[in-house]
């Protein structure tokens, strides 16, 4: 029996927290983090498996039943056994003592790249390193924590504008691209589409269809004019060689910004959701 700690204990809720427990226990921990903290990519995939109602009764389904000893600290297992415990957190990860070699992008120090086209090449066969843009990630943070509606206008449009930017049909690229285009800031909107390019050349030809769906989302942090949001994402893709969709889980990174009156993604990082 492995005694590493669990996504519960990560967020610090009982084993029987209610969705909207486990969700504000993980807005709260994550909401001090700074881009480039490794906690950030462990709570992240913590709240993905404990807000999804299948993914969540799988995982208690692996667990060991929880003992009326059990301590607030727990002993560290040996690394082999943490490893081969699926779903639990290795204590060297809450503690960030070891560097995550898969965390986000855009949770990367100034120097990461921008605009990730992971999303764009799945099924393609093409190159990613080749087309990555460097940037220096930058956020202006408000300490006064700013308008709570403003930011939730913010989320609710990343939630809306992360389905059509992700999502495309080989069958009408074209309707797919002004579709995203009209969600996105001049700027942004010419590093799409060079990415888009890409696709349009590949995609008929592998014949791919990805459909994006929201599972979850949260405000990661927040000024008047800008907020990033985490948005997990299932996107099942269909191409010539798998006719049944394969699905691929991401957290998605939006930056949003408010331009005249209107929410815009101004940059967008995806990452693997590792369960």
């Amino acid at each position: 029996m492995s005694d590493a700690p669990t996504w519960y204990d990560l967020l610090d809720v009982p084993r029987d927290a209610p969705a909207e427990e486990v969700r504000a226990a993980w807005r709260t921990q994550i909401a001090d983090l700074e881009p480039g903290d490794r906690r950030f990519d462990a709570l992240n995939r913590a709240a993905k498996v404990l807000l999804d109602p299948v993914e969540r009764t799988a995982y208690d389904a692996s667990l060991p039943p929880e003992r009326p000893d059990d301590a607030a600290v727990t002993p560290a297992a040996p690394a082999e056994e943490r490893r081969a415990a699926p779903g639990t957190v290795a204590p060297d990860e809450q503690a960030g003592s070891v560097e995550q070699p898969d965390a986000p992008l855009a949770d990367r120090p100034a120097g990461a790249s921008r605009g990730v086209p992971s999303w764009l090449l799945v099924g393609l066969g093409v190159l990613a390193a080749g087309l990555l843009v460097a940037t220096a990630w930058m956020w202006t943070r408000d300490d006064a924590g700013g308008d709570d509606s403003a930011a939730r206008e913010a989320q609710v449009a990343a939630e809306r504008a992360v389905v059509p930017v992700l999502s495309y049909d080989y069958e009408h690229l074209e309707a797919d691209q002004r579709a995203a285009q009209a969600l996105m800031t001049g700027s942004y909107r010419e590093e799409y589409d060079k990415l888009f390019a890409v696709l349009e050349k590949n995609a008929p030809q592998t014949r791919t269809r990805v459909t994006a769906s929201v599972v979850a989302s949260g405000i990661v942090r927040a000024s008047a004019e800008r907020v990033q949001v985490l948005v997990f994402v299932d996107r099942p893709t269909t191409n010539k060689l798998n006719a049944e969709p394969v699905v691929y889980k991401d957290q998605v990174t939006l930056s949003m910004q408010l331009v005249d009156g209107e929410w815009l993604v101004d940059d967008l990082a995806t990452s693997p959701v590792q369960g």
